[in-house]
């Protein structure tokens, strides 16, 4: 390609630098190396469907410990760092995630003082290191700047995610294979700095691309970025499968390449905003109103996170116009609704026990014990209903936290997602 790459600072991801039909003949090119993915998956078929089996049978019917599982990434901004960490700490949350380009090298005294602002605060920070085309030609400039990365930050940071979104070329990886070329050299330099290491970072519902590289590289945590998008709110289906059984198939997946139980985090999902323009960092369907973002974040989160897949899921971004949960565009930041509801979820499921899942044909009403309180979390996909719950109901609170009236014991129920607590 003409371009190797090229940033975007509005939509903070790569410019597609090359136009379709080159990227066509780029990916006829690898050919086979795609053609040896069906050969790694067909060898786990069968475990992988005997577990999905299996834990589609028991999802939402174990008791699962929520705890330390809501994280935020984070980005440094010059001049307003004092104002990024408040709004971190009014968010409730103590995990944190923080990319570093590899083309930014020369700034990681930059990234090392904002990272020492952030733990001084008391937050846990995973690092998430960027490639780009020329990592993957000269992967000796590669290997230094995870070496600087390790040897810099090693008593900071409590894990390193190794590559991102490589699975799109935009981000400068042409196949799985030169994917294993980045990580590899991770996997010593990580014994000789004594770190923990995550990946491999796949962007969305790829996941045959896990078998052949979690049969080569051990990671301390399974990481996926699993953005759902493109199919609107997290319970709609793409290509059959909704947000649960997504979860369902990839930690089936995962636990049946390695042959044994692994923890999956999910390190990068949103939803982009309309009417935001070159913010944002998608087109089309994939956008949706603040109101929507928010209402889905809850959802996205109770889904995964109840499941007992999941172990812990980081939201992109705190701060960002085109999606953040802060818009940083006027002089006065504006804290959007989707901040609101991260709080009060924080606040109100952080160190809680999902219990069960209440069927019901149209509402989703999942049940969550929090010292003595019990508290439902509900919502419908779609349209309203009323629902009458068997417990009596002491008080009922809307997505953000502020108490609503109620009848009795019943409740509507809407695409908001509502906490209803009981005597």
């Amino acid at each position: 390609m003409k371009q190797d790459f090229r940033w975007n600072p509005f939509a903070d991801q790569p410019h597609n630098v090359a136009p379709r039909r080159e990227r066509f003949w780029h990916h006829f090119r690898y050919v086979p190396s795609y053609l040896s993915l069906v050969s790694a998956n067909v060898q786990e078929a069968y475990p992988v469907l005997s577990l999905y089996r299996k834990y589609r049978r028991t999802m939402y019917k174990e008791q699962i410990k929520l705890e330390h599982c809501f994280g935020v990434s984070v980005s440094p901004l010059e001049g307003r760092n004092d104002g990024v960490l408040e709004n971190l700490k009014d968010l409730g949350i103590l995990q944190t995630l923080i990319r570093i380009p590899s083309w930014e090298k020369e700034r990681l005294v930059f990234y090392q003082r904002f990272i020492e602002m952030v733990r001084a605060r008391g937050f846990d920070v995973v690092l998430a290191l960027l490639q780009r085309r020329k990592d993957v030609k000269n992967p000796e400039e590669w290997l230094h700047f995870l070496e600087d990365v390790f040897a810099r930050f090693k008593s900071m940071c409590s894990f390193f995610e190794i590559g991102h979104a490589w699975n799109r070329t935009k981000w400068g990886v042409w196949d799985y294979k030169e994917y294993l070329k980045l990580a590899e050299p991770a996997v010593s330099l990580a014994q000789k700095y004594d770190i923990k290491l995550l990946g491999p970072a796949v962007i969305d519902f790829e996941f045959h691309l896990y078998p052949p590289i979690l049969k080569k590289i051990f990671f301390d945590k399974v990481t996926s970025l699993l953005y759902v998008d493109r199919a609107g709110a997290p319970e709609n289906k793409q290509f059959g499968w909704d947000t649960a059984r997504k979860i369902v198939l990839l930690k089936a997946i995962v636990n049946g390449c390695l042959e044994r139980n692994h923890d999956l985090w999910i390190t990068e999902v949103n939803w982009p905003l309309e009417k935001t323009g070159k913010y944002s960092p998608a087109v089309g369907r994939a956008n949706v109103s603040e109101e929507d973002q928010a209402n889905y974040l809850v959802r996205y989160f109770v889904l995964c996170l109840a499941s007992g897949h999941v172990e812990r899921i980081y939201w992109w971004q705190l701060i960002a116009p085109g999606y953040g949960l802060i818009d940083s565009r006027p002089k006065d930041w504006r804290k959007r609704p989707g901040f609101f509801a991260f709080r009060s979820m924080v606040d109100r499921l952080e160190g809680s026990i999902f219990v069960e899942k209440i069927p019901h044909p149209d509402a989703q009403i999942f049940m969550f014990r929090k010292g003595e309180e019990l508290v439902a979390v509900c919502w419908t996909p779609e349209a309203s209903v009323v629902h009458m719950f068997h417990r009596r109901i002491q008080r009922v609170e809307n997505r953000d936290g502020r108490e609503l009236s109620f009848h009795e014991n019943r409740i509507h129920i809407d695409p908001s997602p509502k906490y209803v607590y009981f005597f």
